[in-house]
Order: structure tokens, then C-alpha cells, then sequence
């Protein structure tokens, strides 16, 4: 098993990655009849996929000699109804690193490829950018 997700009432579930402990919680977004105090469910989908491309961007890079401490990502989710889910994912990369053009363009096919792109659904839109700082 990868997790363990407890309602703990109120609309909010604890989830707990077992081979770590570590966990974090969700609440319903506002708009849906709950708190919004923490990650929605589908926020955590959302910031799943820029957390994979940074993920797999670093693994890349990593063996590639290049550093990519300090890189961000803002993540913003946008939601559709009937039925309701998300639409469009909208990620902004900010890259704060020397990189040359063929490494930058590694870097970004890499980040493109990642596991969790591949998994979403193909009627939810990826507006991807890259933002080279330097």
C-alpha cells in the first residue's frame, strides 16, 4: 500500500504516506460546501503535476551536472461543472539557474513527459511555462 487517507469529519481527511509517516490534510474548497482551510482534493491533483515535473526535471538535471535549487512553480487550478471537475491546469515554472538552450530544452521535454502528465486525463488542459531567470 502507498497511503491511508481517514475521513476525520467535517468534510477533511487525514492522508498518511505509510513508508514515511508523514502526512497532510485536505478540506473541501468553499465553492463545494466546505472550509477551504487546507489543499482540496483536487488541488492536490493539481500541484501533484508541477511537483512531478520538478521532480523528474531534478532527477534529469541531477545527472546532467546542473543545479536547480531555488526552482518554483505556481500552480493555478481552474474547474468545470456537470460534472464537476478540473479543466485546466495552468503551471509557471521559474527557473532560476544558468542553463544553456539544449539543456533548457531537455529540462522542459522532461518536465513535459512527467509520470503524472501522462496520467491526467487528456480533456484537462496543461498550460506549461517555462520562465529561464537567468
Amino acid at each position: 500500500m502507498t497511503s491511508k487517507v481517514t475521513y476525520l469529519g467535517d468534510l477533511r481527511t487525514e492522508s498518511t504516506h505509510l513508508k514515511s509517516d508523514n502526512s497532510f490534510y485536505t478540506d473541501a474548497p468553499t465553492d463545494n460546501n466546505g472550509k477551504g482551510e487546507a489543499f482540496s482534493p483536487t488541488d492536490t491533483v493539481a500541484t501533484g503535476l508541477a511537483s512531478c515535473m520538478i521532480t523528474v526535471m531534478g532527477i534529469k538535471a541531477r545527472d546532467m551536472g546542473v543545479d536547480m535549487t531555488g526552482t518554483t512553480a505556481h500552480v493555478t487550478k481552474t474547474m468545470a461543472s456537470d460534472p464537476r471537475r478540473i479543466s485546466k491546469i495552468e503551471v509557471v515554472l521559474e527557473l532560476p539557474f544558468e542553463a544553456n538552450t539544449k539543456t533548457r530544452k531537455i529540462l522542459e521535454r522532461t518536465g513535459n513527459t512527467c509520470p503524472v502528465h501522462y496520467s491526467l486525463h487528456p480533456d484537462i488542459k496543461k498550460d506549461i511555462t517555462f520562465n529561464w531567470t537567468k
